[in-house]
């Protein structure tokens, strides 16, 4: 039986979906940097907010569209990625890579 998903999951889903194509429209070298700045984006802001704070989640939708936008410009070809984030990619491997 398929999970079926809210209105503002479904959102949330398609925001990071958008989020993962832009990442391939990015030159090959800043790719990895890219997907890591929206995995650990995505994750840690989930970790962050309740599912059941739907205002705190529409406005998190919100800016993420408008970052995604920027993102999403040809002009932009690289982006930094904290000591935190690589950190938490390395936790992340561990994890599920043991």
């Amino acid at each position: 039986m398929p999970v079926r998903h809210s209105g503002l999951q479904k959102e949330v889903l398609a925001l990071y979906r958008r989020a993962l194509r832009m990442v391939r429209t990015k030159p090959p070298p800043s790719r990895d940097k890219f997907r890591l700045f929206v995995r650990y984006s995505f994750k840690t802001q989930a970790a962050a907010v309740s599912p059941r704070s739907v205002g705190t989640v529409e406005h998190l939708i919100r800016r993420g569209q408008r970052q995604l936008e920027t993102y999403e410009h040809p002009a932009v070809r690289d982006c930094q990625v904290s000591r935190e984030m690589r950190d938490w990619e390395v936790q992340e491997r561990r994890r599920w890579h043991p």
